[in-house]
């Protein structure tokens, strides 16, 4: 069945060390990595930082750098496609070896969040075995089995995903709303409160495995 894993890397163990160390108010978040070859991956990804024009500085000093395109400038983010090709032989070995999807990658401060859907178990503590024999510090800081139907990928229980879905037809999130959370209880038969929770839940494991990565560990 395949698994989902968080992971942490230290900053000076990964790609854009040097800009982050220049640029220490950045953060990176990718939004597509593909490695075409053993040598480097090119990701897309958006920028924030304190003093952009520094930042793009501190980029093009970078040596995990190849080749650097600014995509779009927005003002207070930009988007970079670039070349890593230092650093980089965790993201090769996910990738290549194990076959297994990024779905997401962000950066800040100190470390690297990782959040990996692997074919397997076995996918995940090969890697795990990698970054071991390779000197890799790497922290795993959630693993969970996704379920057959697709809402596991998102980290939704069966009935966090019912009443989300009963709530989207129902008119929920609709502006304005056409219907209630008691609307929802009587639907489900369950109490107020029980569906406030699971619309909490569902809402915060949505934002969690879709949008971010959450620096706790723990769910609720």
């Amino acid at each position: 069945m395949s698994t989902i894993a968080e992971i942490e890397l230290p900053a000076k163990e990964f790609a854009l060390r040097t800009a982050l160390e220049r640029a220490p108010n950045a953060e990176f978040d990718v939004v597509r990595v593909a490695a075409h070859d053993a040598n480097h991956v090119m990701p897309y990804l958006w920028v924030t930082a304190d003093d952009l024009e520094k930042l793009d500085s501190a980029l093009r000093a970078d040596n995990s750098i190849d080749k650097l395109n600014l995509i779009e400038d927005l003002g207070d983010e930009r988007l970079y496609r670039m070349h890593w090709v230092d650093q980089i032989h965790v993201v090769i070995h996910i990738l290549v070896e194990e076959e297994a999807t990024i779905l997401n990658l962000h950066g800040k401060e100190d470390r690297w969040r990782l959040r990996i859907l692997f074919p397997d178990r076995d996918s995940l503590s090969a890697t795990y075995d990698f970054c071991q024999d390779t000197g890799l510090s790497l922290d795993v800081r959630n693993i969970y089995e996704i379920s057959d139907t697709r809402h596991g990928l998102y980290g939704l229980t069966e009935e966090q995903h019912e009443t989300l879905m009963m709530a989207l037809e129902a008119g929920y999130y609709d502006v304005p709303r056409d219907s209630t959370a008691d609307d929802l209880a009587g639907d489900l038969s369950i109490s107020h409160q029980a569906v406030s929770e699971r619309l909490r839940r569902g809402h915060r494991s949505l934002v969690k495995n879709a949008l971010a990565l959450s620096p706790n560990d723990g769910r609720e």
